[in-house]
């Protein structure tokens, strides 16, 4: 078997190499490529490999006939064994200089190297803040408006008629309020207007929620009863499995079972008491 056979990854580059294959396909053109898609530095001589589009070293640099190493399609040592036929021993015409190389990669840094991104970003405009009564029109009832109204009423010399003395009279027309007034008497008389409805709507809702908790608890019972035999007959087994056990623990009649303390013998008894009692409590339910 060659070794060839038991390599099953891509394997490495040599970037020089002693076979004399050449490609039957026409030689390949530096200038048909990108300035970034080969290096024409002595030391690392490459290009990308227009058919399977990885780095391959170029042997020969510098002779009359240099050629694209053989090479496979995958990364070195990771992807799998995958031999380019197209690619590997083709020809290179080096029809580019280093110089004129060099200046056409550093003419293309200069044009890109400073560019900003067409796209336009717009800054999001504020937005006015609301009123605290714009923020809570549809969060309060009739009676917590009524109650800001009041409170504005108190507090605000424009909204409020008041006496010689400084005590409020009574509240001022609509029209004649301020701002905040205003819109606090307009929540007010809606919320005054809509609260039937909304009352209405809450013992609807509370109505149906209790409808439901019913009916879930119905359910409940009846799934209980289909499996409350079952469940019952598993307990009873439970307790007395465990009454038989503690029991034979305690008169046990092997010769080299331990031999139990007073306070062990006192622990015993007390939990075949609970379990007796347990077990009892257990088939007066069944009953």
């Amino acid at each position: 078997m060659s070794a060839s056979t038991l390599e099953r990854t891509a394997r490495t580059r040599r970037s020089r190499t002693r076979s004399r294959t050449v490609n039957a396909r026409p030689a390949l053109a530096l200038s048909t490529l990108k300035p970034h898609q080969y290096d024409l530095r002595p030391a690392c001589a490459s290009l990308v490999c227009p058919d399977c589009e990885t780095w391959v070293p170029i042997t020969g640099f510098g002779t009359k006939k240099p050629k694209v190493v053989p090479h496979d399609t995958g990364r070195a040592g990771k992807d799998l064994a995958v031999r380019c036929r197209l690619g590997s021993n083709r020809l290179v015409s080096l029809n580019v200089t280093v110089r004129k190389w060099q200046e056409r990669l550093e003419d293309g840094h200069a044009e890109t190297g400073h560019r900003r991104s067409d796209r336009v970003v717009r800054k999001p405009q504020a937005k006015p803040t609301p009123a605290v009564m714009q923020i809570v029109g549809g969060t309060v009832d009739d009676k917590t408006a009524c109650k800001l109204d009041e409170a504005h009423v108190r507090g605000c010399s424009t909204c409020s008629v008041r006496d010689n003395e400084g005590r409020i009279l009574r509240a001022v027309d609509i029209a004649s309020r301020c701002t905040d007034g205003r819109r606090l008497a307009q929540l007010a008389a809606h919320t005054k207007r809509l609260a039937p409805a909304r009352r209405k709507a809450q013992m609807e809702k509370e109505d149906w929620n209790d409808r439901r908790a019913w009916a879930l608890r119905l359910l409940h019972e009846q799934q209980w009863d289909q499996h409350a035999k079952q469940v019952g007959d598993a307990d009873l087994q439970r307790a007395d499995d465990a009454l038989a056990a503690l029991i034979q623990t305690l008169n046990s009649h092997k010769a080299d079972a331990p031999q139990l303390t007073d306070w062990e013998r006192a622990d015993l008894m007390g939990a075949i008491t609970l379990l007796a009692t347990r077990k009892e409590q257990l088939e007066r339910h069944r009953r």
